[in-house]
């Protein structure tokens, strides 16, 4: 594969500005698009993102920054969605270049609730993109650690192995070590489940159960996953491997979580919506939960986890007690 592809970083948000920072290290331009222009021009004078990972300084000269998705999309040969599952379908309703030819990585941790698709699903079915062409960034990765530069580790998904070892050559630097598999599909689904969990953890957490409890919590959630993604996908995979079972754990434990935050929160007694409003960035695992549960209300597998999350955030149930039953399923 040709060595200078030229890449663009889809989104606004932490793990956006994080994956920019990835790229920086390695390639001399990345194109950037955000849509807000204040952003856009606080960036151009001081250097930083004003929202997310302001810590994180930038050479402005290797950025391409632009609030036009065609502009930033049209002069990329690989391109790299960070948008919010919920909010990703709008953001394709205005792009009108072609995107075949192009390679497409997602970071995107969710399902499109308008299609109740997983991302690189969604790019194959809507335009056309050969799934060879498609690859999903995963982690065990939290952006807040990558603005740190404390080592980290990366998992870089996709059919075509020249290209998985691709992307993972340009994301790779001193505190980031990337690792590569063909389990496209399996790893997307794990990126949004560990969301669930983490909001079931939170909310373990928020209620007062203890590290006992949380041990257990996480070791069914584990088993809970393996079940929901071998009734989608079916293939050989090692479910304790760091892209399924070690972003588990670091997104259920971890004080930079912020699913596990939305969970702490309903479990000391907010309500959904005003967990959500207190919150400044955006719980993927919200939405992950109703569509997760729509899923598997027709692959069946046994899932008393995402039930209960699912009856806690949009049945309006008693978080207490949905964890008190929840209990007396666990093992």
């Amino acid at each position: 594969m040709e060595n200078n592809k030229k890449f663009a970083v889809i989104g606004g948000g932490s793990w956006a500005t994080a994956i920019v920072k990835m790229l920086c290290e390695n390639l001399d331009q990345v194109g950037w698009y955000m849509r807000s222009v204040y952003a856009i021009e606080h960036i151009k004078r001081n250097d930083h993102n004003p929202s997310y990972l302001s810590s994180v300084e930038f050479d402005v000269n290797q950025l391409k920054l632009s609030n036009d998705i065609n502009e930033i999309v049209a002069e990329a040969d690989v391109c790299i969605f960070a948008i919010p599952s919920a909010f990703l379908y709008t953001e394709l309703e205005n792009l009108t270049v072609d995107l075949k030819g192009k390679i497409i990585f997602s970071a995107i941790k969710g399902i499109v609730p308008e299609t109740g698709l997983i991302v690189g699903e969604h790019f194959h079915e809507h335009y056309d993109i050969p799934l060879e062409g498609i690859g999903v960034l995963t982690g065990p990765c939290h952006a807040e650690e990558v603005a740190l530069e404390r080592l980290s580790y990366l998992t870089i998904a996709c059919a075509d192995e020249e290209k998985a070892d691709y992307v993972a050559s340009k994301l790779s630097s001193d505190y980031i070590n990337c690792k590569t598999t063909d389990d496209i599909i399996g790893t997307e689904y794990a990126a949004v489940l560990k969301n669930i969990y983490a909001i079931a953890a939170g909310i373990a957490h928020g209620l007062g159960y203890g590290d006992n409890f949380q041990s257990v919590l996480m070791s069914n959630s584990i088993r809970e996953m393996k079940r929901f993604i071998k009734k989608v996908h079916k293939m050989k995979r090692n479910i304790n491997d760091s892209a399924y079972l070690g972003d588990l754990l670091v997104t259920g434990y971890s004080v930079f979580s912020r699913n596990r935050l939305f969970g702490n929160m309903l479990g000391k007694g907010y309500t959904v919506r005003s967990a959500q409003l207190e919150m400044s960035m955006i719980a993927e695992g919200y939405y992950a939960t109703n569509s997760a549960y729509k899923i598997n209300s027709e692959k069946g597998a046994r899932t008393p986890i995402l039930d209960a999350v699912y009856s806690i955030l949009y049945d309006n149930k008693n978080p207490k007690k949905v964890f008190k039953k929840l209990a007396d399923k666990l093992d």
